[in-house]
This record gives C-alpha cells, structure tokens and sequence, in this order.
C-alpha cells in the first residue's frame, strides 16, 4: 500500500532567531507556507504551540498526528521531535516558549517578562474546577498534561494577541508593550481549553502504511477488509494490530481519523452535508450523531471557529457531486 509523495521538503527556517531565552521567554512568528510542503522531522529546546491562521496543516508528533484547522492548535513539549505538513496553503503561527524539558506549564502567580530561567515556566493561571495548590502539584493531571502533545482550542483573544506581537516592528528593542502582550497570552494559553483530537501512529510498518492510506483518503474504503487487502496482512492480524499498537479498534481509530477530517473541511467553509457526503456518511444527520456520540458536542459548536460561520445542514448534495462518495460504505 505504497504512496506516492509529491512533497517538497523544507528545512527549520533558522530556528535560533527566533529562540526565546530569559529576557523574552515568548517569542511568536509568522510564516506562509504552500500546500504540500513539508517542514521535515526537527526539534527544539524550548516548547511550542503551532496553529494556522488560514489553511490546514498535519503536524506529526511522537506518535501521533494532528490534522489543524485555524480553530485548533498544537502544543508541543520541548524536545519532541515533530515535522508539519501544509494540506493547503497555510499562514502558519507559531509560539516558541521558553521552558525547561520535563517540567510543567506550571500555574503561577503572573511571572514577569525578563524573570530569569522561569520564563513561561510561570504565570499560568488555571482554576478551571481546581485549586492551585491541586494545579502546581508536579503530578497532578494539569502539570502532567503539558508534558505531552494535546490539542488545544484557539480562542480569538488568543488569535488577536498573537496578531498584536507581531504587527511590533521586528527591528524596534522589546519594551513593556511586548511584555505586557506576551504576559497576557501567556495567560490565554494556559486557559485554553483542551480538545481530545489527536490519530495515533503504530510502529509495524504494515499498519503504518494502512494508517497513512487511511489518513490520506478516510473513505476510501468502509471496512477493515477493504483496508487491510494492501497490506499482505489478514484482517485478524490487522484487527490485533491496532489492539496491540494502538490500544484501539479500527473502528475507533478511524473515527478520529473522520473528525479531523472534518475539521480541516469546516475550516475550508463546506456545508456540513457536503462533509458528511465526502466522509461516506448517508446524510447529515448520521454525521451530526457521530460527532456528538465522539465528542459530546453539536457539530455547530465543535466546528465552530472565529469568523467561520457554524456548520449548517445545506440542501442534501446531489448524486456525483462528492469525490468517490457513490462507492463508499453508508453508516
């Protein structure tokens, strides 16, 4: 089940520039990138947070990979080694901060810029449903948290303050006004609320290439057996596959897969039957009931990002007019 690439590679741009150290532990850049290219595999010493102002991009961490629309970003741990993929042009955003490896975001007091090594490492103020004490505990499950990749929603505070960095002219020495900002996003960040997305990637080579297959093109086929056909394996092995690698069905799996999917869709502004359509869905309302039976949310509010208007449920998209949907399995 080989995959043809027609990426085109691309080096960190240097990456040192824009390292944040003590006297400005947040450092935020911008870069326009054209679809199908790739950032390759790289890390830093400091942490990360990348989302898109417009387009989508795949960024792949560890073991798993994040398809991001505007509406989501990617935290990433300092040391994480991690590559993106632009799936169409993309604005991207990116944050650098300044935080030891191993140790927390932690839930602080309101550090100041230029502190010394603390940095980011301070200044985040949880309390959402627990006590600070609870929340500095080293492992308690908020410490915990930012010492792996999650996803993370884009708030349009969060979106504006990391426009307000960078219209500061590059040139001018960083002054209370850049202080202030990054103190507040800081902040923001820290009350970001997190999004349980996130497509685990196996090891076996022979999954692996059924998951990448999956990803490029989620419906493609509807069962396992139609997946597995390329892979030389049975689907048995396949199904005990997933078991052991990723701790989850292919059913499961693959419905995230289909979220994230959707997301990048969204962000593109279709109709939600369109969606539902092209993801090989019968109707719209079979795609709305998977959706709040995986996330717990209406597709209107999970999809919802600023200035995209919510998903509707748009005239029932007419025969032929979503790619490859006439062959694909109906839920």
């Amino acid at each position: 089940m080989a995959h043809k690439s027609n990426l085109h590679d691309l080096l960190p741009s240097d990456p040192l520039r824009w390292a944040p150290d003590a006297a400005r532990p947040l450092r935020v850049r911008a870069r326009a990138l054209d679809a199908d290219t790739r950032i390759v595999p790289h890390r830093h010493d400091w942490a990360q947070v990348a989302f898109s102002a417009t387009g989508v991009v795949r960024l792949t961490a560890g073991r798993h990979t994040y398809i991001v629309p505007p509406s989501r970003a990617v935290w990433i741990p300092p040391g994480v080694e991690h590559a993106v993929t632009v799936m169409d042009a993309a604005e991207l955003r990116t944050l650098y901060l300044l935080l030891p490896a191993g140790r927390p975001m932690s839930i602080g007091e309101g550090g100041r810029q230029g502190s010394g090594e603390r940095g980011c490492e301070q200044g985040c103020e949880q309390g959402r449903g627990q006590g600070r004490d609870e929340a500095n505990e080293p492992g308690s499950a908020a410490a915990s948290a930012w010492q792996q990749c999650r996803v993370l929603e884009v708030s349009p505070l969060l979106r504006e303050l990391v426009a307000q960095l960078l219209a500061l002219p590059e040139a001018q020495p960083h002054g209370p006004r850049e202080a202030t900002l990054a103190r507040l996003l800081q902040d923001e960040l820290c009350r970001a609320r997190p999004v349980s997305l996130g497509v685990g990637l196996p090891q076996d080579s022979r999954l692996r290439s059924l998951c990448e297959a999956v990803l490029a093109d989620p419906a493609r086929h509807s069962t396992l057996a139609g997946w597995a056909a390329g892979t030389g394996a049975s689907v048995r092995t396949v199904a005990r596959l997933f078991r052991t690698e990723l701790d989850t069905s292919f059913a499961e799996w693959r419905q995230q897969v289909l979220l994230a999917q959707a997301l990048s869709m969204a962000a593109r502004r279709q109709p939600m039957a369109h969606i539902a359509a092209a993801l090989g869905f019968r109707s719209a309302s079979a795609f709305s009931a998977m959706v709040r039976r995986t996330v717990g949310q209406p597709p209107s509010r999970f999809f919802r990002a600023d200035g995209v208007a919510p998903l509707t449920a748009a005239a029932p998209v007419a025969a032929g007019t979503s790619p490859g949907a006439a062959g694909r399995a109906r839920r």
